[in-house]
């Protein structure tokens, strides 16, 4: 087939399959094949995260990550429904646990309303114990339409869909060249070099790196930071009916620790956030040196660590010392103790940070009508994976100077 039939998107997680299946569904006529580095789909943040499906919180109203979020929250709904993967609606609490966390808990309610969020409401303590008996605070907001999901079997659902629809899966290719030649999109793996008329690069942890193969600019960098959590004993998972989160202290760039109901019913605390020695090393401490010289080498690391220090500081206790964990978890739930808790998954965060050390905050879609770089999709990345799908394919559809 002519590469003017031909589309290649990059990365297997679930914003990568997303984008080839919707692909592969809107525009008939192009040949899709979807090139993943690992032998499974979700091996990377898809397969590490909370498995929290995000109602659009605290996002800005009008950006694209607020307007991402909410649509792609409906689009989710409607796949687990389509392929029977495990979804449960269990609900959230932010907790305010004084009255100046209550004032910034009642600005990140205005932003709910504005960005649509069904049901979302303030509560009084007497409330809060009625959703959460064993919950303390002054006030919370409550999202009943939070939820939980299985983003690997929504990932690997997705994928059949693409198969049906006439796609190619390649798992165990790593794509290490892309350059655009006129009309053609050269693509690079162990297997050789095949041409595409589009590429898009959905490659997350390693997005930075495959936009610069490509010749785009640098930055934003991709800055690795792992997050920690702990596992309830099941003998103490009925202290959590669903998700509680602390409100976001605005001194810090992270949300903090907080209580994260599974699945299978055992509840998760954490994360932390702390810089990881490797941009893949989610066993013990693993280092890369690569990864380490990359993040030491880039003057807007060190810019955003300096105005971090008490970040760093209190990540860094978490670090050292899992049962920091558990004395913020008791703020609030205190009934919980350190004896109910032991070590649980780590994720890591692919985390795009400018030249001037700021975090970059909203979704990051760049390049050509030729190739599409994904460069920052942090949370809710996997909650609005089908919408980024819907969204650049609609633009590459329209555009079309590709076929």
């Amino acid at each position: 087939m002519a590469n003017g039939k031909r589309a290649a998107v990059i990365g297997g997680g679930i914003i990568g399959v997303s984008v080839a299946r919707r692909l592969a569904r809107e525009a008939g006529d192009v040949e899709v094949t979807l090139f993943e580095k690992e032998d499974r789909l979700a091996a990377h943040q898809t397969g590490h995260n909370s498995g929290v499906v995000h109602a659009g919180l605290y996002y800005e109203p009008g950006s694209l990550k607020a307007a991402l979020c909410r649509r792609g929250v409906e689009l989710l709904r409607e796949a687990v429904r389509d392929h029977g993967v495990p979804y449960e609606e269990c609900g959230k609490i932010v907790v305010a646990l004084d009255e100046k966390e209550a004032s910034r808990l009642t600005a990140i309610h205005a932003r709910a309303v504005a960005n649509g969020v069904p049901g979302v409401r303030l509560i009084g303590g007497d409330e809060i114990a009625g959703i959460e008996p064993h919950a303390r605070g002054v006030l919370a907001l409550h999202s009943p339409r939070t939820a939980i999901v299985d983003y690997v079997a929504l990932t690997n659902a997705l994928a059949e869909d693409l198969r049906a629809a006439g796609g190619e899966v390649r798992l165990g290719q790593e794509v290490t060249g892309l350059e655009q030649r006129g009309g053609a999109v050269r693509l690079t793996t162990g297997s050789g070099t095949e041409e595409f008329a589009l590429v898009i690069a959905c490659a997350g942890l390693g997005s930075d790196r495959l936009a610069h193969v490509a010749g785009e600019p640098r930055e934003p960098r991709i800055v690795p930071f792992y997050g920690d959590y702990l596992l309830m004993d099941p003998s103490a998972s009925h202290l959590v009916n669903g998700l509680i989160y602390p409100v976001p202290d605005p001194r810090y760039p992270f949300l903090g620790v907080h209580l994260t109901k599974r699945l299978d019913g055992t509840v998760m605390i954490g994360p932390n956030a702390f810089l990881s020695l490797g941009r893949e090393s989610y066993e013990g401490r693993r280092f890369v040196p690569r990864d380490v010289r990359e993040v030491l080498g880039f003057p807007g690391f060190w810019r955003f660590a300096a105005r971090n220090l008490p970040a760093a500081a209190r990540e860094a206790r978490t670090a050292l010392d899992p049962r920091r964990f558990v004395t913020e978890a008791r703020k609030y739930v205190p009934a919980l103790t350190g004896d109910a808790v032991t070590r649980g998954p780590r994720g890591i965060r692919a985390q795009a940070m400018d030249g001037r050390g700021a975090l970059v905050d909203d979704f990051v879609i760049s390049g050509t009508g030729h190739i599409v770089h994904v460069r920052n999709a942090p949370s809710p990345g996997a909650t609005s994976a089908l919408a980024i799908a819907e969204h650049i394919v609609r633009e590459a559809v329209r555009r079309r100077s590709w076929a």
